[in-house]
C-alpha cells in the first residue's frame, strides 16, 4: 500500500512539474518579453523636428527644436516640408477600402524603420501608432513583424540584428534608396550590407518586380486566407515610395488576395513591391491618426501590437 502510495504520489509530482514546465515553455516563446538589444536613436537625423496634433488643420503645427521656421504644410490628407512629401489616397479594390499614401523625398534617409519600445527582442511589442508616436513619425506602417519568426534577415538602419536566413525572399533597401527583392538563402545579411543594404526585412513575397507582377493567382503566405488585410511597401523612382494598406475581414471589406494587391500595385506603375506582415497587423498611421480600420476578426476595429514599423520622418 505504501508503495502504491509513493508512486501516486510521484506520477502527481511529475505531471505538476511537466505542467509547469511546459506553460513556462509556451509563456516563454510566446509571452515573456525577451530584449536582445536597445537601439540608440542618438545618431537620428534631426535636422528638422515637428509634433504634429493628429487631425490638424491645414498648416497647424507645433515646431519643435531645429524647425524650419514656417513650419510644413498640412491637409487632412497631405504633409509637405522642404525634404518630404507625402498624400494619402484612398482606392476601392475588390469591394476593398485600400490606402496609398505617395511618398516622395529629397533622400532616403527619411525613410526608416523603429523597433517597439526601442528594442530588439523576443515579444517585445507595441502599437503601430505607440511606435510611430515614439519615433515622431510623419507616417507609419506595419513592418515585417520579425518577433514572430525565429529565422530572416533584420537589418535596421544599417544595422544586422539577424542573421539566420529564412526560405522566404527579403526585401533590401539600399543606400541609394532602391529596393531589392532578395533570395535569402543565396546570400548573407553581412554581404547585404557590404553592398549598401541599410534596411532589409523579412517576410514577403516580392509583389511586383521590374514594374511586372510577380506572385501567381494562387500563391499566398502560410495558412493564410485567400482575402486579407494586407501591407505593402513599394519603389517607383529616385527617392519616390509607395506605402500601401489594404482594409478586409469585415463584412464591409474582403480584403485582397497577393495577386490582386500586385494588380493594384503594378497599375500604379511600381517598380518593386514587397508585402509585408498582413491580417491584423495591417495598419497605416499618418500625423498621429491611424487611418484604416485595423482588425484580427472583424469584431472590433482596433490595433495589434507588432515589433516593428516602416515610417517617413526625421
Amino acid at each position: 500500500m505504501k508503495d502504491r502510495f509513493r508512486r501516486c504520489r510521484f506520477g502527481i509530482i511529475t505531471a505538476v512539474v511537466l505542467v509547469l514546465f511546459t506553460t513556462y515553455a509556451l509563456l516563454d516563446v510566446f509571452v515573456i518579453p525577451r530584449t536582445y538589444s536597445v537601439v540608440d536613436d542618438s545618431g537620428r537625423k534631426n535636422q528638422t523636428t515637428v509634433t504634429v496634433t493628429p487631425g490638424a488643420a491645414e498648416g497647424s503645427v507645433t515646431p519643435g527644436e531645429n524647425a524650419t521656421p514656417t513650419g510644413p504644410v498640412i491637409t487632412d490628407n497631405s504633409y509637405r516640408d522642404e525634404n518630404i512629401s507625402v498624400e494619402i489616397r484612398e482606392y476601392r479594390v475588390k469591394d476593398t477600402n485600400v490606402y496609398v499614401a505617395d511618398v516622395q523625398l529629397s533622400s532616403p534617409e527619411y525613410l526608416r524603420s523603429a523597433f517597439a519600445q526601442s528594442a530588439y527582442g523576443r515579444n517585445v511589442t507595441d502599437t503601430t501608432s505607440a511606435i510611430a508616436a515614439d519615433v515622431n513619425a510623419i507616417l507609419a506602417i506595419n513592418g515585417d513583424f520579425y518577433g514572430a519568426r525565429n529565422t530572416g534577415f533584420v537589418v535596421r538602419n544599417g544595422v544586422i540584428y539577424r542573421r539566420m536566413k529564412s526560405d522566404e525572399e527579403g526585401l533590401a533597401m539600399y543606400e541609394d534608396g532602391h529596393f531589392e527583392v532578395i533570395d535569402e538563402s543565396s546570400v548573407s545579411a553581412d554581404r547585404l550590407v557590404k553592398d549598401g543594404a541599410v534596411q532589409v526585412w523579412s517576410f514577403g513575397p516580392g509583389l511586383v518586380k521590374d514594374g511586372k507582377i510577380a506572385v501567381t493567382t494562387g500563391e499566398e503566405v502560410g495558412r493564410a486566407l485567400e482575402s486579407n488585410p494586407r501591407t505593402a511597401i513599394a519603389y517607383v523612382g529616385e527617392n519616390h515610395y509607395m506605402f500601401v494598406v489594404a482594409d478586409g475581414r469585415t463584412s464591409e471589406n474582403d480584403g485582397l488576395s497577393l495577386y490582386e494587391l500586385a494588380e493594384f500595385l503594378e497599375s500604379l506603375g511600381v517598380q518593386t513591391a514587397y508585402n509585408l506582415d498582413g491580417g491584423g497587423s495591417s495598419t497605416m498611421v499618418f500625423l498621429g491618426k491611424v487611418v484604416n480600420n485595423p482588425t484580427t476578426g472583424g469584431r472590433k476595429i482596433k490595433e495589434r501590437s507588432v515589433s516593428d514599423i516602416v515610417y517617413i520622418g526625421y
